[in-house]
């Protein structure tokens, strides 16, 4: 029987990494609603909870620089269905834990798992798009990780309160078991792929210029860090990537001891700072990708559009002036939305930048240094914080926290235009030479 051929067969894809991406941000934000319930059943320290997400943040890095090249190795695929399985069961064997060390080894394995996602989702979109579409395609994908987080303040909290939060860990680890079905029978590569029509194949193959030789090429893993290119994304999300942790781990435990929230009342603020995000998420692509349409340089494109969300983080260091409540998810939510537009060209530069072949590893190793930043800022934070709370000041420590978060992102665009002013496209065994801008 032969396969009916869908028209725009990559939105499709799109979708399944779309909804992948929610279930990876609603299984890793589950212990950060929770915290100030757990918190007092394991008398937890500030201190306790950041070694807690330094267990996740630690393994995660390392697990991006494995799975990134695994996934270039044996292909997104089967790449991708390994990541999801073991993120959750690690999910669900949260409910499990009865002590601190317990969190700790459970977050880990979720570290593992989940460091497959964005290595695989971007090779697929790398697979999948060509260069003009890939900032708004990932735009797309990476606004599940905000579709996540507004389920989760949504669906964890109301599980908890009537089931446990045993219940809340062990019933979202389902999610992605369902995915993966779902992933199996629809995904392949363009070359593969009996659903793709021929005029689909050559649209998403229109600006592969050395496609075939691309095809076939690799860098090794250790020359990549002789490249200007490979620690322009290193750069980029070692400054940045911690904030978002930061937003997510830590928001829940800011609203509840600024403002007196219960757990059940924590969901609206939260709700609305990630719906936020994923319309910043999906602009910040769009906004490149327009721009590039329109006929300019995809670098200079690429280099306003980061420019442009790295201003708009700005303000949250004003928090600390907020009159009420709902002006502080204001601010929050603005900086939150700019992060996600900010990393969904932060991604895209990577295939712009890399053979296909590559990409997986690149963004591996972009990962790893925002883990190993996500590793040293919770160590921070919760000294910070401990110190603060200590004082009977804790408001002081998130208000330096807000001031760290709104010059991070100037830091990074700074750091970016210097490594790689013109983001110039490697190409094994051309003339293009290591450390060359």
């Amino acid at each position: 029987m032969r396969t009916q051929v869908i028209r725009n067969y990559r939105w499709t894809v799109v979708g399944l990494l779309f909804f992948a991406t929610t279930i990876n941000y609603l299984d890793r934000q589950v212990i950060g609603l929770l915290k100030p319930a757990l918190e007092k059943e394991f008398s937890w320290t500030e201190s306790d909870y950041s070694y807690i997400v330094m267990a996740f943040s630690a393994v995660y890095a390392l697990g991006l620089l494995v799975f990134g090249r695994i996934i270039d190795f044996i292909g997104t695929k089967p790449g991708y269905a390994i990541s999801i399985v073991v993120w959750s069961l690690a999910a669900m064997a949260h409910a499990l834990a009865t002590s601190t060390l317990g969190f700790g080894i459970c977050r880990a394995m979720l570290g593992a798992g989940e460091s497959g996602n964005f290595p695989a989702a971007i090779k697929a979109v790398t697979e999948w798009f060509p260069r003009k579409e890939r900032a708004l395609a990932t735009g797309l994908f990476n606004s599940g990780a905000n579709i996540g987080a507004v389920l989760a303040p949504a669906v964890v909290p109301w599980l908890a309160i009537h089931y446990g939060w045993q219940a809340a860990f062990g019933l979202t680890g389902i999610f992605g078991f369902v995915w993966l079905i779902f992933w199996w029978i629809y995904y392949d590569k363009p070359s593969r792929q009996k659903r793709l029509s021929r005029q689909e194949f050559e649209y998403i193959h229109l600006d592969d210029a050395h496609q075939s030789r691309e095809e076939g090429a690799s860098i090794p893993w250790l020359k990549l860090f002789t490249y200007r290119q490979t620690w322009t994304v290193l750069a980029g999300k070692f400054l940045t990537d911690p904030i978002w942790w930061f937003f997510l781990f830590w928001l829940p435990a800011y609203f509840s001891s600024t403002f007196r929230l219960n757990l059940g009342s924590l969901g609206a603020p939260l709700i609305v700072i990630y719906t936020a995000t994923s319309i910043g998420s999906i602009f910040g692509g769009w906004m490149s990708s327009y721009l590039i349409k329109k006929g300019w340089k995809v670098y200079k494109a690429r280099k306003i559009t980061l420019l442009t969300f790295a201003l708009c983080v700005v303000p949250v260091i004003f928090t600390r002036y907020a009159p009420n409540m709902w002006v502080a998810v204001g601010l929050i939510s603005l900086a939150a939305a700019s992060h996600q537009a900010w990393s969904a060209n932060m991604y895209t530069i990577a295939s712009d930048m890399f053979p296909k072949n590559c990409v997986s590893a690149v963004i591996g190793i972009g990962g790893m240094a925002g883990s190993v930043g996500g590793i040293l800022f919770p160590l921070v934070v919760g000294l910070l914080l401990d110190h603060y709370k200590a004082l009977g000041l804790l408001p002081m420590g998130y208000n330096l926290l807000f001031l760290i978060c709104g010059f991070a992102y100037l830091l990074a665009w700074v750091l970016i235009t210097q490594l790689s002013p013109k983001m110039e496209k490697i190409v094994p065994g051309s003339d293009s030479e290591p450390l060359s801008g």
